[in-house]
């Protein structure tokens, strides 16, 4: 997609004409400004959205950080100009619903961001739609807070000290140490205790594509290695259970879903896909040599169709249960979610990861869906807003 200028349009739309819309939101998609080619973010995706919500009715628009000035009636925003592939600036109405995709976390966690953001939060009458990104470990202290969640959660600590990893290797002979604020599974190893071997403790750390193996004879060589692989990223780690997961051909897969608030403001399960391992990778990731496959088709082969057909079941209504706690825990408003599940060898489903700005799902059925859900949820708000006046809930 071409990128070449942005050429100031007149404006988009007036306030008077989006007054006199049938009463609908004004979306804008929140990114972070760019020297050099005006803004940040998966524009292929901003392009999709932007269609969706011109479909709908619903004025949409990109705007950064810099450019959105929450009191103003108006501010600068960004369309795509299909007709010769280039960006263009307009004149846009005050948003009602703010998309937060601002791609990165250092991005998310410079002062000016993170001053807009809580600007932005203070204005009772635009709704900010997923705050920031999650951090890893609050994800699992939230989910053991509660019952309903806490069995589908590995054993998971803050990797701090020697002792913590050698007492979690005590109990399990498979680990994944995993980055706090990590992403699409860089900086992820995992650790093996082979004690029938000269050196017994495994250390694969996941790269670009495929990974790297060492061995170590001692405990205090391995946390050298960790510490030294750990500092590469700068960020803390924590050490998770490993889980042997169900497997097809000896790769195994686990199940990502996407959950989204509908157009009734309940959470629901948009769509599960499947991502099946590469050959030397220790995650699922497809840049990563994985690779995409149906759900209950994977279950079927290793269950059977009645045992598959409950397992899949109960996915579902875990990741509804899942978001409905994380949401509770994080005391924000949340639109939406992905979530990494694994079901293992006795069909038992474990939870992985939640992303609070999922990256776009390949599967057709679940992409489109999920372009409707935001403006569908934006909608219900806005109508909410009308009908109380005084405040929104959901």
């Amino acid at each position: 997609m071409t990128i070449l200028k942005s050429p100031l349009a007149k404006p988009a739309v007036g306030v008077a004409e989006v007054e006199a819309m049938t009463e609908k939101p004004v979306v804008a998609i929140l990114t972070i400004e760019d020297e050099f080619q005006l803004f940040r973010g998966n524009r292929s995706n901003f392009v999709d959205l932007i269609n969706t919500g011109q479909q709908m009715g619903i004025v949409t628009y990109v705007v950064t950080v810099k450019n959105l000035k929450p009191q103003a009636e108006r501010m600068l925003g960004y369309t795509f100009r299909r007709e010769d592939d280039t960006w263009v600036k307009a004149w846009y109405p005050r948003p009602s619903i703010i998309y937060n995709r601002i791609p990165q976390r250092e991005d998310e966690r410079l002062p000016s961001v993170k001053k807009k953001l809580a600007a932005i939060s203070k204005q009772s009458d635009i709704r900010l739609f997923n705050r920031r990104f999650f951090n890893k470990w609050s994800l699992f202290q939230w989910l053991n807070e509660n019952k309903a969640t806490k069995s589908f959660i590995p054993e998971t600590k803050r990797l701090t000290a020697p002792f913590v990893l050698g007492d979690l290797l005590k109990k399990h002979r498979l680990l994944y140490l995993k980055p706090v604020r990590g992403k699409a599974g860089v900086g992820i190893m995992t650790v093996m205790v082979q004690p029938d071997k000269k050196l017994p403790y495994r250390l694969q750390i996941q790269e670009e594509k495929g990974s790297r193996t060492f061995r170590s004879g001692t405990m205090r060589r391995l946390w050298d290695r960790v510490l030294k692989q750990s500092d590469v990223l700068g960020e803390p780690y924590i050490a998770q259970q490993g889980i042997t997961l169900a497997a097809v051909n000896n790769r195994p897969f686990d199940l990502r879903a996407l959950v989204q608030k509908n157009g009734v403001g309940q959470w629901e399960l948009t769509g599960i896909g499947a991502r099946v391992a590469g050959d030397s990778s220790i995650t699922t990731h497809v840049p990563r040599g994985g690779y995409i496959d149906d759900p209950e088709k994977l279950l079927v082969s290793i269950f059977g169709k009645e045992r598959a057909g409950k397992v899949l079941g109960k996915v579902r209504n875990t990741t509804i249960t899942i978001a409905k706690q994380i949401e509770r825990s994080a005391h924000n408003r949340l639109c939406e979610m992905s979530m990494d599940l694994g079901v293992d060898t006795n069909g038992h489903v474990w939870f992985f990861e939640a992303n609070s700005k999922p990256m776009k799902f390949d599967e057709p059925h679940i992409r489109n869906k999920s372009l409707e859900r935001i403006f569908q949820y934006s909608l219900y708000l806005h109508r909410l807003k009308h009908e109380n006046r005084g405040g929104i809930t959901t």
